[in-house]
């Protein structure tokens, strides 16, 4: 046992002295700490039933420091009549913000988040969806789908979803394709911000904003995993978080818990884990809610939440390191298990 402890605490130390002279920076000297995990979460500039929320990025836009998930809204586990009471209580009880994307369970979790957003709770929503398509026809032809399955007029946030091969950029910029959409859909008032996705590799991520400056835009926020085994391994938070805080762009951070994985590996808690990825500077954490209890549970740990000190940090990161290194927990970035348009290219168009 001695032995094993040892081998464990020597991995982490080796782990993390190897993250800090990679930043090549002394960010959090004496820490341990570097990039996006040494730097403070973003202040919240109101409260709403206990529930913080910050600024959209540079847009004029208020968030929820939590925000509900859409995917897990329509799964067949989880009844129609729960997953609306889940999306109006988590509005009446001070979250904002709900995330969603056209091809979540073919359509059925945004068209559950429609119906939940009758009765006057569409005005208490900052509405977030994402598309698929790359072409104008299919970006077009999504865009409407969501509108219909979501019964709303406008939606408040679209992003291209699913940046995951290096030529994306590249296609979602060509004239007429995704990005010339959704900036008709802006100036037009059916969407008010654009975004975009992720979860393969900040290489991608980085080359998708290197795209956008090349062609004069610039996106409103970018979404990609932010949790305590990304840290160890290609890392959005080290690589991508800096980069997007120089664009004025919101960070909205999803895979907290790296999809039950960080669990699995017995090191952190997942109420330690949630903590962490709150902890860093992203403008909001998306959280997936299968019950009533589930979203209890968000709703508490958003209205006590109080970032962790470096110390505290540094303690999370040690117990993760000996077994992050090299992404086997997490199969988003290194399979393609969680890749839709991977695996249902005609999404594409």
């Amino acid at each position: 046992m001695e032995r094993r402890s040892f081998l464990k605490q020597a991995a982490a130390a080796a782990a993390l002295a190897g993250l800090k002279s990679a930043a090549g920076q002394n960010v959090g000297a004496g820490s341990g700490l570097h990039g996006a995990a040494a730097q403070t979460p973003l202040p919240i500039v109101t409260t709403v039933n206990g529930i913080g929320r910050r600024k959209l990025g540079r847009a004029d836009a208020e968030v929820s420091i939590i925000g509900i998930g859409g995917y897990h809204l329509g799964l067949s586990s989880v009844s129609e009549q729960d997953a609306i009471r889940i999306v109006r209580k988590g509005l009446d009880d001070g979250i904002n913000f709900l995330d969603n994307c056209w091809d979540y369970n073919a359509g059925v979790s945004e068209e559950r988040m429609g119906k939940a957003l009758h009765d006057g709770y569409r005005q208490k929503a900052f509405l977030m969806t994402k598309i698929d398509g790359r072409t104008g026809a299919e970006a077009r032809r999504q865009l409407e789908q969501s509108f219909m399955r979501l019964k709303t007029d406008h939606i408040d946030l679209v992003q291209i979803h699913e940046v995951i091969r290096m030529g994306d950029p590249e296609q979602a910029f060509q004239p007429g394709n995704v990005v010339d959409v959704l900036k008709q859909a802006r100036k037009e008032g059916k969407i008010r911000f654009i975004g975009f996705t992720g979860h393969k590799s900040p290489e991608m991520h980085l080359h998708m904003i290197e795209t956008a400056d090349k062609h004069g835009f610039t996106f409103d926020t970018v979404q990609m995993p932010v949790n305590a085994l990304d840290e160890h391994f290609d890392s959005f938070g080290q690589k991508v978080i800096p980069v997007a805080q120089k664009h004025g762009m919101a960070i909205l951070g999803m895979k907290p818990l790296s999809n039950g994985a960080i669990i699995k590996t017995g090191t952190v808690t997942a109420v330690e884990a949630l903590h962490y990825a709150m902890s860093v500077p992203v403008t909001m954490t998306i959280t997936g809610c299968e019950s009533l209890q589930n979203l209890d549970q968000a709703l508490g740990l958003a209205r006590s939440f109080k970032p962790m000190t470096d110390q505290q940090k540094v303690a999370i990161l040690q117990k993760t390191a000996p077994v992050a290194t090299d992404g086997k927990f997490e199969a988003y970035k290194s399979s393609h298990i969680y890749d839709g348009t991977f695996n249902n290219p005609q999404w594409l168009g």
